[in-house]
């Protein structure tokens, strides 16, 4: 076991190095998993919308059910006939006590249905953030700037030695960016955890 541990820490461990060095990867795996939970949570409101519906349904049928009883119980107890009037108030009793039950479900479920729309709201924010930043990203990548040309410039191409202008921007500058762009992007990872 030892040594698939060590193998899967080491896969993991560059896996993470490759995703750093690449942020704009590392920003799509985040966009899926965003998207993916903001699939769940539309799947958990609908889910959640059709229990409501349900119990709904449950209480306006009991309720029907009630009124039928109590009208019984009123017929029966006008006829003098106590012996269906008491069977039939116990009947009522326990439509009431079953209608009181689908209630407080419910309004349980309400109260799911509210929290999950907030946590939807959040989630298409956080999408809405990392999608930002991915165009951002995507568009530095379609125009790099000339320290990053020069920084991926491929073997068989040859670099041109230009003398830097005042106006070209500074390594130290461009490092800074990228560390920026680094702790926005744990940042928006953390969020999404949380």
């Amino acid at each position: 076991m030892g040594l698939f541990e060590d193998l899967s820490r080491s896969l993991e461990t560059r896996l993470e190095e490759f995703l750093r060095s690449n942020p704009h990867l590392e920003l799509l795996a985040l966009d899926d998993e965003v998207r993916e939970q903001e699939q769940a949570t539309q799947r958990l409101m609908l889910e959640l919308q059709q229990q409501e519906k349900r119990f709904q349904d449950e209480i306006l049928e009991t309720a029907k059910e009630v009124q039928l009883w109590h009208m019984r119980i009123q017929k029966a107890k006008n006829a003098n006939r106590l012996d269906l009037a008491q069977p039939a108030q116990e009947r009522e009793a326990a439509l009431l006590r079953q209608g009181n039950q689908s209630w407080s479900k419910m309004q349980l479920v309400k109260e799911r249905l509210k929290q999950t729309e907030e946590l939807q709201r959040k989630v298409q924010q956080r999408r809405q953030e990392v999608q930002a930043k991915l165009s951002q990203a995507q568009a530095e990548r379609a125009n790099p700037s000339p320290d990053q040309r020069s920084q991926t410039t491929g073997w068989n191409q040859s670099q041109s030695h230009t003398t830097r202008t005042p106006s070209a921007k500074d390594p130290l500058d461009a490092k800074f960016q990228q560390w920026e762009m680094d702790e926005e992007l744990d940042q928006l990872k953390r969020n999404i955890r949380q």
